[in-house]
């Protein structure tokens, strides 16, 4: 086998090359945009970057190419632990264990040459928003920024020694449908008209008022949890302004409490409907205009929540439905959207999974956050429970 470092125009083809050969035969995979991925390791369009590091490699066997891994770390998300844990991530191989091995050895080398002491995986560089967790149930085209994998790949990283550090479920509703329960939506709606609540939705010409009241919120509502990881305003902006051409900003809701933030929501299309349409993962102007034009003419149907918050001082108040209320009413007008994707929410917040099961979710998806410690013997602890 021949190990390559990814570092010039032919192993990054290669890179991207690797999963058109693992799901040449998959119907459910589509190809990610070539651009997004790239982004990740540029250090002018990667914010995170500039708090660690990354380094990514391509796998020869026999002179055919059969595998590919990155690993990295940063400040934000290697110091919350109780040890220093880097990441891996964009891992494809063949159905080898020898190959899998091979490149998680390296990824692990690499890690502690950089000082860390554990790999979490297969996870992003940047926000867990997207590209995050490795399937292992609902195998189904996923919605653009989910995970998809062969079912191999379990027992890839199994055999090797990660151990699932929590679970990942995605859920799915109709959420006009007259048959979700009636009394939910009653508690949302007089939850929702109560005096002193305000609900808006996001504005593109006051992001910055927005990335600020996200922030205060999520610090709120995360900092007390081990998978908490400060959110820098920076990466928000980079975000909001990277997905500016799929955002609907009648998707993205605060709520406010006397004029204080206290709640936000967050959802997107699923460009995925759209990206299927362009099998090269390559993007120009001309496929920019077509990919317009079809999201014009309502071809997405689907949409994906990404985030929820409300800090802890308000989390038994309601504010969770009466959210989904303010949605409701959004997507009766949008009628072309008659899926909603919950995902995804870790077993170690039951509280969310809870409101996802009684707005009418059904678990549709898992996906497996692993952990791999580097000293063998010491004791594997997985993500605590949020409790109250």
């Amino acid at each position: 086998m021949q190990l390559v470092k990814v570092e010039d125009k032919r192993q990054v083809d290669a890179f991207h090359q690797l999963p058109y050969i693992i799901y040449k035969d998959d119907k459910n995979w589509v190809p990610p945009l070539r651009m997004m991925v790239e982004d990740v390791f540029n250090l002018k369009k990667n914010n995170a970057l500039k708090k660690g590091n990354a380094c990514r490699w391509v796998l020869y066997k026999n002179d055919e190419l059969v595998g590919r891994i990155a690993a990295f770390h940063t400040s934000g998300y290697a110091g919350q632990f109780d040890q220093l844990t880097g990441g891996v991530g964009f891992f494809e191989s063949i159905d080898d264990q020898e190959v899998a091995n091979t490149l998680f050895d390296t990824a692990k080398a690499w890690l502690e040459s950089e000082g860390m002491e554990a790999m979490d995986g297969p996870i992003n560089l940047g926000e867990n928003f997207f590209n995050w967790g490795l399937l292992v149930d609902g195998f189904m085209q996923q919605s653009y920024g989910m995970n998809y994998h062969p079912r191999y790949y379990q027992q890839l990283w199994e055999n090797y020694g990660f151990q699932t550090y929590y679970q990942q479920f995605s859920y799915h509703l109709n959420i006009t449908s007259p048959d979700l329960p009636e009394r939910f939506w009653k508690i949302a709606a007089w939850m929702s008209k109560k005096p002193g609540y305000k609900f808006e939705h996001f504005r593109f010409k006051k992001r910055e008022k927005y990335i600020t009241d996200f922030i205060e919120i999520y610090d709120k509502a995360w900092n007390k949890h081990d998978n908490y990881k400060q959110i820098d305003r920076q990466d928000l902006r980079d975000m909001i302004s990277q997905s500016k051409l799929i955002l609907e900003e009648e998707f993205i809701w605060f709520v406010y409490r006397d004029g204080k933030p206290i709640a936000f929501f967050m959802m997107i299309p699923d460009v995925n409907q759209l990206v299927k349409y362009f099998p090269s993962g390559k993007m120009n102007l001309l496929k920019l205009l077509r990919m317009l034009y079809l999201k014009r003419k309502k071809v997405i149907n689907r949409c994906r929540v990404l985030v929820m918050g409300v800090v802890p001082e308000f989390q038994k108040s309601g504010i969770e439905s009466a959210i989904f209320y303010q949605l409701r009413q959004v997507l009766l007008k949008k009628d072309w959207y008659d899926e909603m994707e919950l995902s995804w929410v870790g077993d170690f917040n039951p509280k969310m999974i809870s409101i996802f099961e009684a707005v009418g979710g059904k678990k549709m998806k898992t996906h497996l956050t692993l952990r791999y410690l580097f000293d063998r013997e010491k004791e594997f602890k997985r993500s605590s429970i949020i409790v109250d």
